[in-house]
């Protein structure tokens, strides 16, 4: 998500996927409820489900462009992969029933299911697995393919993103159910990023006769199916009776849009919705013990991290004085205390909490205003006076503006897009001198917010940040057997990062959610995974 890659949005409408390291985050699961002795068991298999999805159309429901939270979890009810992770955030057997790992740690043989299909009855095979890998990696598909961050362990990757070969060279089909992967070294974390929808599996026949509208019916494995799809209006996802796992135990989801979710908090007390997702204005009135909604909330804290980021190539944040300046007059505490009433929990730096590696070692976060003012007048530009105009962009663009102004005499002008999808591109080409933007984890390992998010040239690094001394540490901890000895490397790393005023960490999200207590078995895990075909409706 990894999406990686994404506005912070502390809504229900979970996120990218998670990791093998377990992490200290527990996920919440609404269990079913037993049927008294002597009645008639619940009936599963019944009933729709109703929840609401945005104003508009997700960006995108190809698994191979998904980069945005909301995207991912439609693909997730769409399409699966060789694995998945569990709601412990565990890796486990998904179209592929087992996988072997050769001596040297850097072959993977996945054998897979028999029953393997996709949801016309179709039986799934390698040759499908190997085409959308190999599609993933297709230079043409995208100019910033995810498949650069997610499968850029698997030799060959890199050569045919770049161009240089026409196939992926790590990618072995062996016969119709065993296929292989190699990798460039032994690195902890790969199969969990083979769970990130980047690596799911699609219909050649689909995709090539669908020209650009082939998600309309995508025919992909997933537990649901694609039933009616009113754009930027209604989408509804209907069982998919030929999964070949356990099927879902509802027929539908019906996902508002537009409109008709203008007002999810409403609709929910007015009881025309299942779920939704909290506001932080509401937040408060809900949590009060003598709220009728009490007993219905659901608070997870999410491995996430809301942040500002700082282009280290456009005046005036190319001098890490003025960096550094900005990032002490952000009162971090104030903003998860109070601004979000408690909603979240201030940053001390980028790994969250729960998160293997997480550094709690690391200083309080501070504001020291009388520091900034002398940074400012210490940096190349003299001063405030002295800075070029500046424009913020994203999430707390308000924020950034009125603090800087009213303690640094700092003027700063607020930009918007309209649509989510011009600014996440607009933020990979690192267009912006300024601004926020978030990050859930794809999987809980600290390879993915450090390595990810801050090494020279990653896809996902919009501040354009490098610096080799970090580059070298993350190339260490990539292949490091040790896990203590590997955590501390990350967190080495991430010292530098902050010591380099590389970005200003805001908070971690805590994703609040209100479900209906006939709607049992939804999981919402730290990662804000959602898996629609675990709820069931019980009357």
């Amino acid at each position: 998500m990894r999406l990686r890659s994404i506005f912070i949005l502390l809504s229900l409408l979970g996120v990218l996927l998670a990791g093998c390291a377990r992490s200290n985050a527990q996920p919440v699961v609404v269990q079913p409820a037993a049927a008294p002795v002597g009645q008639p068991q619940p009936i599963a298999n019944q009933g729709t489900l109703i929840t609401t999805l945005g104003t508009r159309d997700p960006t995108t429901f190809d698994p191979a462009l998904a980069g945005d939270v909301v995207s991912a979890m439609v693909i997730r009810q769409l399409f699966t992969g060789l694995v998945r992770l569990d709601r412990d955030l565990e890796v486990q057997p998904d179209l592929a029933e087992r996988w072997e790992l050769s001596a040297d740690g850097r072959t993977y043989t996945f054998t897979l299911r028999d029953d393997a299909r996709f949801a016309d009855g179709t039986p799934l095979t390698t040759e499908d697995v190997a085409y959308s890998l190999e599609r993933a990696a297709d230079p043409t598909l995208t100019a910033f393919p995810p498949a650069a961050t997610y499968l850029n362990d698997v030799v060959g990757v890199a050569a045919k993103l770049a161009g240089q070969a026409d196939t992926i060279s790590g990618l072995e089909i062996v016969d119709q159910q065993t296929l292989r992967l190699t990798i460039d070294a032994p690195k902890a974390y790969f199969l969990a990023k083979l769970a990130h929808p980047t690596s799911f599996v699609v219909d050649r026949r689909a995709v090539e006769s669908g020209g650009e509208r082939w998600t309309e019916q995508p025919n992909g494995s997933g537990a649901f199916t694609i039933e009616r799809w009113d754009h930027d209006e209604l989408l509804v996802l209907a069982r998919n009776v030929n999964f070949y796992r356990e099927p879902a135990r509802i027929d539908r989801v019906r996902f508002l849009m537009g409109a008709a979710a203008a007002n999810p908090l409403v609709l929910y007390e007015q009881g025309q919705i299942d779920v939704t997702d909290v506001p932080t204005y509401a937040l408060a009135r809900i949590q009060d013990p003598n709220s009728a909604l009490a007993a219905e909330l659901v608070s997870v804290p999410q491995l996430a991290l809301t942040f500002v980021g700082m282009n280290v190539n456009l005046p005036p944040f190319d001098d890490p004085l003025v960096r550094e300046a900005f990032g002490i007059v952000i009162d971090r505490d104030r903003l998860a205390n109070v601004t979000l009433g408690g909603g979240a929990q201030a940053a001390r730096g980028i790994l969250p909490p729960g998160i293997p590696g997480y550094n709690a070692a690391l200083p309080e976060p501070g504001v020291d205003i009388a520091r900034a003012r002398q940074l400012l007048a210490e940096s190349r530009y003299g001063g405030p006076e002295g800075l070029p105009p500046i424009a913020a962009y994203g999430s707390w663009a308000g924020v950034i503006h009125e603090v800087v102004e009213r303690d640094l005499g700092v003027t700063i002008e607020v930009r918007g897009y309209e649509e989510s999808g011009a600014f996440f591109e607009a933020l990979k080409r690192t267009e912006f001198q300024i601004y926020g933007t978030g990050w859930v984890a794809d999987y809980p390992d600290p390879e993915n917010f450090l390595d990810v998010l801050f090494r020279s040239g990653a896809t996902y690094n919009y501040a354009a940040y490098g610096n080799p001394a970090v580059d070298a540490l993350l190339d260490r901890a990539a292949v490091a057997t040790d896990e203590t000895e590997r955590y501390e490397l990350y967190q080495e790393a991430e010292r530098q990062i902050l010591a380099d005023s590389a970005v200003i960490p805001l908070y971690h999200g805590i994703q609040h959610a209100l479900i209906k207590p006939y709607v049992r078995g939804l999981e919402v895990t730290p990662l804000g995974i959602l898996d629609y075909s675990t709820a069931e409706l019980i009357r």
